[in-house]
């Protein structure tokens, strides 16, 4: 375990020691980076945790420490979650940490209670997007809403990133003066249309075998049905029909470890059968955005969705469900379309009617990029966490009068 760190002459160094909770390392690395060097940069000892993985070494080439977590899963184990509560509180009675910061679902809830029964002087948790929605069924949102309730009793601070979950919790019993609005974010810098090279662009085209005369339509995420697929695929085959200019690109990882992920036999058959292009996951997913003509979110549940986002800051028309989430990003009829979720054939006419206006698409992806700009800035939401830290260690827990979101600048330990 690291011990508190000292200087050169031995004496002791006070930096806050900061621990990042997730069920997996692809987490920490591509959701979280960003913000974990981020936070190490304002003088924070920042320390993850989560099961181990191939992005471990990505995260410890930043500077960012990482504990392997022996019994953190993604998959329905109330025994493996309780072992994982147990082994997190020894590990935070051993680290002493001064702020735990959890990312639900999962440990979320495990994780607050643990940091809680050890003692962390500072709690604080992200709601990426509650796990049931106000729409289903009253047996998962009894499960999933007691949960959450029990667990936020522990925290000190609940920064919630979709404005539809604030009420919600506050209805459930949340106490209101823990909420704060935080919203999502990603790399303007990185995902910008005006960095993406014309040729790189090009070669990409080229290289997935698509024409200069057809439309590609993209979407990014695991291969999980969840993420809207079987709508997708179905919408793919009226589309060979209606619009056999249109050519589909799925990125992302296959997750075999998810009861609903794609086999290999499903991604043959899309393959095979309607023409999809598959990419598998891909380090520089701002080329592939340059190179699709119109972006496609089929997701049944999202939180806040970085694609999204992503797709909106590279300018990109977007097409997506009416979701809690997607309708944060796309504003309909100006950045995009939105269609019900699990309705191929609303799915298919919204994405064959950018097919065919080259005119609409071009306007929708600008109009993207400037939403974007002024509502998708990773630098407000690292503010605005930092913000909240410094709050906690000076030991006032109340947010700031404003409410919302709140980027301080320059709030560091």
């Amino acid at each position: 375990m690291p011990a508190r760190p000292h200087d050169h002459a031995g004496r002791h160094v006070t930096r806050p020691r900061l621990v990042h909770l997730t069920t997996t390392d692809v987490s920490l690395a591509l959701l979280l980076g960003p913000q974990l060097r981020a936070f190490a940069a304002a003088g924070y000892e920042v320390i993850a945790m989560s099961a181990p993985g191939p992005y471990v070494a990505d995260l410890v080439a930043d500077g960012i420490g990482h504990i392997p977590l022996r019994h953190a899963t993604r998959s329905a184990a109330i025994g493996q979650d309780a072992l994982a509560l147990a082994e997190l509180r020894r590990l935070f009675r051993t680290l002493r940490p001064d702020i735990v910061h959890t990312h639900n679902p999962k440990p979320g809830v495990y994780g607050r209670l643990a940091a809680k029964s050890a003692r962390v002087p500072a709690i604080v948790n992200t709601v990426h997007g509650l796990y049931a929605l106000p729409e289903d069924r009253w047996g998962k949102r009894a499960v999933v809403y007691s949960l959450e309730r029990a667990a936020a009793a522990c925290s000190d601070a609940e920064l919630v990133q979709n404005v539809e979950d604030v009420d919600v919790l506050a209805s459930i019993g949340v106490d209101r003066a823990k909420i704060r609005l935080l919203g999502n974010g990603v790399d303007l810098g990185r995902f910008d249309p005006g960095r993406a090279d014309p040729e790189a662009v090009a070669e990409e085209r080229r290289r997935l075998g698509v024409g200069s005369d057809e439309v590609l339509c993209g979407a990014v995420g695991r291969l999980v049905w969840e993420k809207g697929y079987r709508e997708l695929l179905d919408a793919a085959s009226r589309l060979r029909v209606s619009h056999p200019e249109a050519r589909i690109v799925i990125v992302g990882p296959s997750d075999p470890a998810k009861a609903d992920g794609l086999t290999d036999a499903d991604i043959a058959r899309a393959r095979n059968d309607l023409g999809i292009i598959f990419t598998g996951a891909r380090p520089d997913v701002e080329v592939l955005y340059a190179a699709m003509d119109v972006y496609v979110l089929a997701s049944h549940r999202e939180g806040f969705p970085r694609s999204a986002m992503e797709a909106a800051a590279m300018a990109r028309p977007i097409v997506a469900t009416d979701i809690r989430g997607c309708r944060q990003v796309v504003e309909a009829g100006h950045t995009g379309l939105l269609v019900a979720p699990r309705d191929a054939d609303a799915l298919a006419a919204a994405i064959g009617q950018l097919v065919d206006d080259d005119a609409q698409r071009l306007a929708m992806g600008q109009a993207g990029r400037t939403k974007a700009l002024r509502e998708f800035d990773q630098n407000i939401i690292i503010a605005t966490t930092l913000e909240t830290y410094s709050r906690l260690l000076a030991g006032d827990s109340r947010p700031p009068s404003s409410g919302g979101r709140h980027a301080m600048s320059g709030a560091t330990p």
